[in-house]
């Protein structure tokens, strides 16, 4: 099972003191945390993609291949690419030459964004976003499979005998997910092309995760990509920690009362009780993370958010140690043993990785150690 983090790449106000990072600050500390992501064994590393204050990662593939020269053995994923208001041909030629940049450490996670006025500024209709969803993405698994395209659609012009370029790393696309918190499509969408289907739970209690899963294993079956325990499937989370649970609420509640996506709504409490939000212990955290898979079953990709609420580098990095050093090889433990044979345990690397291409970093030097010091 991989075990990961994503970011949203907010730029908030600390509520305890004040203070707002700049942009430049925050982009500096993404790139921190990511790297210290790979340093305490974690597998996974993920930005999401807005076009909107107060959030800065709008340009992911400047983002990941900064990383892939920096990273030897992270996975560099999108949380988000939107596949509505990106043209496919752009999406299918910048993840194809970051899939050569990261030695194939690349998938994508495509999703529909949920900020009505992005659409317009990029010529498209929030109303539409399904459609452009479906549209779009077929016709991006068509420029990484073809070498020639001819296509016409509803949404962009049409392409006559056209070659995306660069052609995928050995000619095997990225892996790709489909991200969605409410719409069956999207699931549908994921099960028909034998996808991914990635399951951001960090706003829903359980019982609607559960339904939206269980609806992509039965539609994976459906359209025979095997048994629906095969599907490939993916959680979202959100956890702060400290030594015991007390210290944690009382560090935490602030940011969380004053978070650009929660804040000034649900109490801590209710929150925690009615979502996947673990503030406690690294037990309490292990705990709750193992019961996600009594809900949905075995699945293969936890991503947990950890730096937003604007939350300071310091502790985003001290909550990776914990992380990495209490939390993540617990769970590997507990989920391998708990996974039936024939259940996969990651989505497929892309060949390149699984047969070990990936080069040796270069060694550290002053001028290549952590961006902290920047």
């Amino acid at each position: 099972m991989e075990f990961g983090i994503f970011t949203v790449g907010d730029v908030t106000t600390d509520p305890t003191t004040g203070r707002t990072p700049s942009e430049h600050e925050r982009i500096r500390a993404t790139l921190a945390i990511a790297q210290k992501a790979e340093e305490v064994g974690l597998d996974v590393f993920a930005t999401g993609e807005h076009h909107n204050p107060p959030f800065v990662p709008s340009s992911p593939t400047t983002l990941l291949g900064y990383l892939a020269a920096r990273t030897e053995r992270l996975v560099l994923s999108t949380s988000t690419t939107l596949i509505t208001t990106n043209d496919p041909v752009k999406i299918a030629e910048d993840y194809a030459y970051l899939q050569h940049l990261a030695e194939g450490r690349v998938d994508l996670m495509m999703g529909r964004g949920n900020t009505g006025p992005v659409y317009p500024w990029f010529g498209q209709d929030i109303r539409r976003g399904i459609e452009l969803a479906v549209e779009n993405y077929a016709l991006l698994r068509r420029l990484w499979r073809e070498d020639v395209v001819d296509w016409e659609g509803t949404f962009r012009t049409p392409l006559q005998g056209f070659t995306a370029t660069p052609r995928p790393l050995d000619g095997v696309p990225p892996f790709v997910w489909h991200g969605s918190i409410r719409s069956p499509e999207i699931a549908e969408q994921a099960a028909y092309y034998g996808d991914g289907f990635f399951h951001n739970n960090i706003f829903w209690p359980m019982s609607h995760t559960r339904k939206m899963v269980d609806l992509y294993r039965q539609r994976y079956a459906h359209h025979g990509h095997g048994g629906p325990e095969q599907a490939v499937v993916g959680l979202g989370g959100q956890v702060f920690m400290r030594g015991n649970s007390q210290d944690a609420v009382r560090e935490f509640r602030p940011y969380f009362d004053n978070a650009p996506v929660y804040g000034h709504g649900p109490s801590l409490e209710d929150f925690t009780e009615q979502t996947p939000l673990t503030v406690g212990s690294p037990q309490q955290v292990v705990e709750r993370t193992l019961g996600f898979r009594e809900a949905v079953g075995d699945y293969q990709r936890q991503l947990f958010l950890m730096d937003h609420a604007g939350l300071p580098l310091k502790t985003v990095l001290e909550q990776l140690d914990i992380l990495g050093e209490e939390v993540v090889p617990v769970l590997r433990k507990e989920f391998a043993a708990l996974r039936p044979a024939g259940v996969p345990e990651t989505a497929p690397p892309h060949p390149a990785v699984a047969r070990g291409r990936v080069a040796p970093a270069a060694p550290a030097t002053r001028a290549t150690r952590s961006v902290e010091e920047d």
